[in-house]
């Protein structure tokens, strides 16, 4: 009978050998697992928001983005050799607040010209509506901006708020093509401590998601082709 039953069991199921950790080399593996924990939540938002610029004369910002970001676009146009002052962003819901000026651009835009002199070069850049890729698609719509203005810039700098920066610069230069050096500023979310950003809700949605957001542009995300020569 007992033969019966392990043949039986043995129809469907294997015995095999493995190799487990003792204890020593589980506490270590869990000692790792713990520092390499520490390590990304000490190391996420500061890779996220990397401030990297490039010597250029034209500064871009996103429309999109809180007034603490456009103030310090306005501020880091004031201090350095730029040109001129582009906004990007898309268009504003239809009721939503704000609507009447039709697009983040043009809001952020004619905020920046209440604080500058007459005739300061700020110019509104008005992407399209779309439901995904729309920090790509606004970088598109700068690119042909461009090219009907003289062609794209050899190099430019791109200001945008704390944790988006790393994303946002590797969309830009997708969008605009290898000739362009897109330098970066990513300005502090004041709304949490950065070296802390896992304690408060904010910062908790903020990092995780521009991790996540991230982690697709470099895996899945497929840009449009732009051609390397202007």
């Amino acid at each position: 009978m007992a033969e019966d039953a392990a043949t039986s069991v043995g129809r469907f199921w294997r015995r095999r050998w493995c190799w487990v950790p003792t204890w020593p080399t589980a506490v270590l593996v869990l000692l790792l697992t713990a520092i390499l924990g520490v390590a990304v939540l000490r190391g996420a938002e500061p890779f996220l928001a990397v401030t990297q610029r490039v010597a250029a004369d034209t500064l871009v910002v996103e429309g999109w983005c809180e007034d603490y970001v456009i103030a310090a676009a306005w501020r880091e146009y004031q201090t350095g050799a730029y040109t001129r002052l582009l906004v990007t962003g898309g268009p504003l819901d239809h009721g939503a607040p704000m609507s009447e000026y039709g697009s983040f651009a043009d809001l952020a835009a004619a905020v920046l010209r209440r604080w500058a002199p007459a005739g300061t070069p700020i110019i509104a850049v008005p992407g399209p509506r779309v439901d995904r890729d729309r920090t790509y698609s606004n970088a598109l719509a700068l690119r042909r901006w461009f090219e009907q203005h003289g062609g794209v810039p050899d190099r430019l700098n791109l200001v945008t708020a704390g944790a988006h920066a790393r994303r946002s610069r590797l969309l830009f230069e997708s969008a605009l093509g290898a000739g362009t050096s897109v330098g970066v500023m990513a300005v502090p979310d004041p709304h949490y401590d950065p070296k802390r950003w896992w304690r408060s809700s904010p910062g908790f949605r903020t990092v995780t998601g521009e991790l996540i957001a991230y982690a697709y542009a470099i895996t899945l995300f497929r840009p449009e082709p732009v051609p390397a020569e202007r």
